[in-house]
């Protein structure tokens, strides 16, 4: 083991990131006119269900660079590596590449526990992080950038429109760690704004299989809609065990997470047909950077891929907002890409447009409310372009104030 892994080691024990024991990935040689780059993903473990379409995306993205001109005229060279779903080895990666394999990105982060894992890194060592995913909102970092849909930009459309289509009762499930409690506190300020009552909300630990208690509160207090804020492949029963129990026809499920993992194609139509959910991008869309984006990746992956998610499309934004940074700055040093980011990058994505907003390093995204059809995809019902991180922007400004690296929470 060289020096530098025996200090990074030393550091982590001693702040008990990691347990005594374990041990750091492997170093991959990167050749001298390539760019390191740095992936931290889930390619095992219960979150793999948002990881494999993330992992997919990732490299599929890398090569696009690449064969387009690369990055500053060179090609980048991934490190990718395996989390397991497991926020201290999240840490232990993050602190490996920005130390010894000295990336000049790192992105990753599935759940907001694994980003919140990686950001004291990030802070601690100046490196440039992307978080790729669909979150709660309120992070504030000058070092990290969020190209996933915050609440106002999923609950804020959301909660109206469910609220006035199916009934102002609304009972929550959400996942027991900070996204789903941070979301389910966005739902109470959305849901008083539409002028609904939440009769209830419960928070159910990421290994829960068994939903029987849920089902019959439910079956109790007899909400409009169900919320769903569940998250990995053990909250798939769920939706099965909900529609074994008859409650299918008799409440509306809406929901901020499935479909990224892939639920729908995972569950029968009887069990998820009717499920509403809103993201900035669906494989349905109908626009021609979306229909040549989806051709390459059944080129790539094979025709039968079973669905691509709104993570993979934010993980493409994402490497592809930094590269177009980095060109623009004509640098890779950390203060001049983030003066880039700030200066006001636009990216056409499969999406749509959008554009990387300079003071919250959050992303402006069109959003689309689907229902789940018959055929393990989704129906569009509406389309609202242009929806701003609001709920982060109001309280982030790292222009004027670049020393933040926090996370705001809902004000009551």
């Amino acid at each position: 083991m060289s020096i530098l892994r025996r200090e990074v080691m030393r550091y982590l024990l001693g702040t008990g990131m990691i347990a005594a024991g374990a041990t750091l990935l492997g170093k991959t040689g990167v050749a001298a006119d390539e760019i390191p780059v740095g992936s931290i993903l889930d390619a095992t473990g219960p979150i793999n269900i948002y990881g494999l379409p993330m992992i997919d995306a990732t490299r599929f993205a890398i090569d696009h660079i690449n064969e387009t001109g690369g990055v500053l005229g060179r090609k980048l060279r991934l490190i990718q590596t395996d989390c397991q779903s497991n926020n201290q080895i999240y840490a232990q990666n993050a602190v490996k590449l920005i130390l010894e394999d000295k990336v000049a990105v790192l992105m990753g982060g599935i759940t907001s526990a694994s980003r919140e894992a990686v950001r004291p890194m990030v802070d601690k060592y100046g490196a440039v992080y992307f978080y790729n995913e669909q979150y709660e909102g309120g992070v504030c970092d000058k070092l990290v950038f969020c190209t996933g849909v915050t609440p106002a930009q999923q609950l804020g459309v959301l909660i109206p429109w469910a609220t006035k289509k199916y009934g102002k009762k609304v009972y929550t499930l959400a996942a027991d760690y900070n996204y789903g409690h941070i979301s389910a506190d966005w739902v109470k300020v959305y849901l008083k704004e539409a002028g609904g009552q939440l009769l209830g909300e419960e928070f159910i630990p990421l290994d829960v299989v068994n939903f029987d208690s849920v089902i019959q509160r439910l079956q109790t207090v007899k909400p409009d809609v169900v919320m769903s804020l569940l998250v990995g492949g053990n909250h798939i029963a769920f939706y099965r065990q909900f529609a074994a129990a008859g409650l299918k026809g008799r409440m509306a499920i809406v929901s901020a997470t499935f479909g990224l993992g892939n639920e729908q194609v995972v569950l029968r139509p009887e069990e998820a047909e009717g499920i509403v959910v809103i993201y900035p991008y669906f494989q349905e869309l109908d626009n021609p950077v979306n229909k040549a984006w989806v051709a390459a990746w059944h080129k790539r992956f094979g025709a039968n891929y079973p669905y691509i998610t709104d993570s993979a499309c934010t993980v493409w934004n994402g490497w592809h907002i930094w590269a177009e940074a980095v060109n623009k700055a004509r640098s890779l040093e950390s203060k001049a890409v983030i003066a880039a980011l700030e200066s006001g990058i636009a990216f056409d994505s499969p999406e749509g447009h959008i554009t990387l907003d300079p003071k919250s390093h959050h992303v402006v995204h069109s959003a689309h409310l689907a229902k789940v059809n018959d055929k393990h995809g989704f129906d569009i019902l509406e389309s609202f372009s242009n929806i701003a991180p609001v709920d982060t922007m109001k309280v982030c400004d790292l222009i004027a104030n670049p020393n933040q690296h926090k996370q705001y929470t809902p004000q009551f």
